[in-house]
């Protein structure tokens, strides 16, 4: 596991404020979920297997930063991390995607995850390996003036040979520095580029269990129709970057990448299931749409509990993989769910909905802000923005108005209020001669005006 798991509750909460902003409570539950995982570690063997992860249901309303917890979670841990929408799973023997192909396509993103860790350690060596493979393009074999094919120094009596091996080392040096001093930039090379196949397309009309099949069929046409080779005509820079690729995908070793990638799929994959309240049982359902919204669950069920699901690589199990769920809640509750699937969730954790005060937070303070977004963004046309702090106060009193008359979409309203308030400098930005720009609560206002006073309006525009 990584050192990264080790860090306490208070240091996660800590590291997730400087994202998030509130839902104090729920940053608290993940942070204790993360911290078990390393407790988990130290528990000697026997007993390790034993002890299963806490997983989370979430309950509150759309934009309050349920997925933004969850990812940034993964992100501190250095977790493969799969969000998924349980509404997009059916029930085995309905058309949609099969339960299990959530364990794959988390095994996949571990996958690119474990190779680009490999690709680190690497890049060195291969980029040692490209130099030598372009020197050889640059300087192809030079004839040997006897006429005589080159051997090894002394099979062969004269001087010529061995003369002519310095002058060659000597000119590959010279070349080599040239290289990297970038003065070959401007030189063309052929050199063969691998082309992936041209393979008839494959179309699986994906019931369950139909997603591995479709994948294993890739797989197999990949092997009948071999990758072929084209000669190009390349400068030295893009050549230098085909063989550097080319020299890093063999020095890795797929097989210890896959291994190592399954473990830490098992280990610390973690999975957000968004919109679990969706495939909630309504009161009085049963029929219609909600037809197998219940067979949903009981095919989720093994998989949280803990199963071994088949991949292309290997079988996985995922007995220890953290499951969060989350929805709104609106029109079910999480008593709505099957009983069996409710006891996989033990943590049940509420976040609240966003007020003014906590829009005007969310704008200026996180590291990742909005505001500072937009300050970068208009940096690049060199104009300086600046947002008073009556522009912000104005912004957020805005936002949670119109989430109060219209529909609550939580802080998402706020990127709209932003568009909307500099899409006439965004707009006039490349040709202005201004160097600086304040937003004022004036300014905000005369943007808005027309769509804060007309309701109807801002249903559709805010």
């Amino acid at each position: 596991m990584n050192d990264l798991n080790a860090l306490t509750p208070k240091d996660t909460v800590s590291e997730l404020d400087k994202y998030i902003i509130g839902q104090d409570e729920a940053k608290k539950s993940v942070a204790i979920a993360l911290r078990n995982r390393w407790r988990r570690q130290q528990v000697p063997p026997p007993l390790r297997d034993e002890i299963a992860p806490k997983n989370i249901i979430m309950i509150g309303p759309t934009g309050v930063g349920k997925t933004e917890i969850a990812r940034r979670l993964a992100n501190l841990a250095q977790s493969p991390f799969l969000k998924v929408e349980a509404s997009k799973f059916t029930e085995i023997g309905y058309v949609g995607r099969d339960v299990e192909s959530m364990i794959r396509d988390l095994v996949e993103l571990a996958i690119n995850m474990v190779k680009k860790e490999e690709r680190h350690e690497v890049e060195k060596k291969a980029y040692e390996m490209a130099e030598e493979k372009l020197l050889d393009l640059l300087l192809p074999s030079m004839p040997n003036p006897t006429g005589r094919p080159q051997v090894q120094m002394g099979a062969l009596a004269g001087p010529p040979v061995a003369d002519t091996t310095q002058e060659t080392e000597s000119t590959r040096d010279r070349f080599r520095q040239m290289l990297r001093e970038g003065k070959l930039d401007d030189r063309a090379v052929e050199m063969e580029v691998t082309q992936a196949p041209t393979m008839p397309t494959i179309e699986v009309f994906s019931n369950a269990g139909m997603d591995e099949m479709e994948s294993n069929l890739r797989d197999a046409m990949g092997k009948i129709f071999p990758r072929k080779g084209r000669i190009r005509k390349l400068k030295v820079p893009e050549a230098f970057k085909i063989l550097q690729s080319e020299a890093v995908e063999d020095l890795i070793d797929m097989d210890k990448v896959t291994h190592k990638a399954i473990i830490k799929t098992e280990q610390s994959g973690i999975i957000f299931l968004d919109e679990i309240d969706k495939i909630a049982s309504r009161q009085g359902g049963g029929h219609g749409p909600e037809v197998s919204r219940e067979g949903v669950q009981r095919d989720l069920l093994p998989i949280v509990e803990g199963a071994t699901v088949s991949t292309k690589h290997g079988m996985l199990k995922t007995h220890h993989i953290l499951f969060i769920a989350s929805g709104a809640f609106h029109l079910c509750k999480p008593s709505d769910l099957v009983p069996e699937l409710q006891g996989r969730f033990p943590i049940r954790v509420e976040l609240h909905a966003l007020g003014e005060e906590e829009f005007f937070r969310i704008l200026s303070e996180p590291e990742n802000a909005l505001l500072k977004q937009y300050v970068a963004l208009m940096k690049t046309e060199g104009i300086d923005l600046i947002f008073s702090d009556d522009a912000v106060h104005e912004m957020a009193r805005l936002a949670a108005d119109v989430n109060q008359k219209t529909e609550d979409i939580g802080a998402r309203r706020l990127h709209t209020i932003l568009e909307k308030v500099l899409e006439e400098l965004s707009f006039e930005a490349p040709d202005s001669g201004d160097k600086t720009f304040t937003i004022t609560a004036d300014y905000v206002r005369k943007q808005l005006i027309e769509i804060t006073q007309d309701e109807d309006l801002s249903r559709f525009i805010l």
